[in-house]
């Protein structure tokens, strides 16, 4: 049976409590506040029971908050104590990550150098490649562990799934759509739409079709290039519109407009951490000392242009 709490919504909940406001609670957390909202919404779904009371003021605790929030202290302290715990034992003198080329999450940039910094007597070496490779190296014993994208086939593995990418909308600045705010799929309908070949990523592929098919959406499609500045220099040239991970708006290019989409929630990409089976001790190190505290604080979405 799966519990219905878990530490970042633990985390997420403090945020919160400590700031009683949810916007203070995304800037320090260095998240946007629709997905913190909602993430304490699904986290008051899951206990049954109201945790703020929400007011133009600001919001407060209820009295489900208040019994709750020195057990979201305890984990809070428990937490640190096993990531200095884990700075020193188990780990192995060499560590060999893989990292996704579906999506680049700010909290990628600078990992392999935090987890060092927690961890001075292993050697981190990164490499990136695309999920399905790394998952075939994982199971070869080349990799440690590997932040995949999702859904990726991984029978065999402990997956982990730690972040989410909605998908957004690259078009020419000139098109008539970058006018709007956000767009949706039935307004590309008659577009041209770059796309990725399934080989390279089967079942987010299959997923986004099963989504695709959901909205009637059947574009003409072109071959996605591979080097996602190539794929930009296409789109800014007016040779079609490409569909991508939210976290890639940090690559800017004149004459692209980026813009949300209705569906890229739908269509999100998610972002998990793969390891072999009985690696716990390499798992736990990562999520804890790599991702737990520093992911909630530096990673952020990049809003849409």
């Amino acid at each position: 049976m799966s519990s219905r709490l878990d530490s970042r919504s633990l985390a997420l909940f403090l945020a919160v409590a400590d700031t009683s406001s949810f916007r203070q609670a995304a800037e320090t957390l260095h998240v946007s506040q629709p997905p913190l909202s909602r993430a304490i919404r699904e986290l008051e779904e899951r206990l049954g029971a109201r945790l703020f009371d929400r007011g133009t003021q600001g919001v407060s605790l209820t009295e489900a908050g208040r019994k709750l929030l020195p057990y979201a202290r305890s984990v809070g302290r428990l937490l640190r104590e096993a990531e200095a715990s884990l700075a020193h034992e188990g780990m192995p003198q060499s560590l060999r990550l893989g990292l996704t080329s579906a999506v680049e999450p700010a909290w990628f940039g600078g990992l392999a150098e935090r987890i060092q910094a927690r961890h001075p007597d292993t050697a981190v070496s990164v490499i990136v490649d695309t999920s399905p490779r790394l998952v075939r190296q994982l199971r070869a014993g080349r990799l440690a562990a590997a932040f995949i994208a999702l859904p990726t086939e991984a029978s065999g593995l402990d997956v982990m799934e730690l972040d989410r990418v909605p998908m957004m909308v690259a078009m020419p600045s000139s098109h008539g759509l970058a006018r709007r705010r956000t767009v949706r799929l039935a307004d590309l309908a008659a577009e041209v739409i770059f796309w990725f070949e399934r080989a390279r990523q089967p079942a987010f592929y299959d997923h986004c079709q099963r989504v695709f098919a959901h909205h009637g959406f059947a574009p003409r499609k072109v071959k996605e290039p591979a080097d996602h500045h190539v794929l930009l220099a296409d789109v800014a040239g007016g040779r079609g519109i490409a569909l991508l991970p939210r976290s890639f708006a940090g690559l800017r290019r004149a004459g692209v407009s980026y813009r949300s989409l209705v569906e890229g929630e739908e269509l999100a990409v998610g972002i998990g951490l793969a390891t072999p089976r009985n690696k716990e001790v390499v798992r736990d190190f990562l999520v804890v000392a790599g991702l737990g505290a520093s992911k909630l604080r530096e990673i952020q979405l990049p809003s849409a242009e």
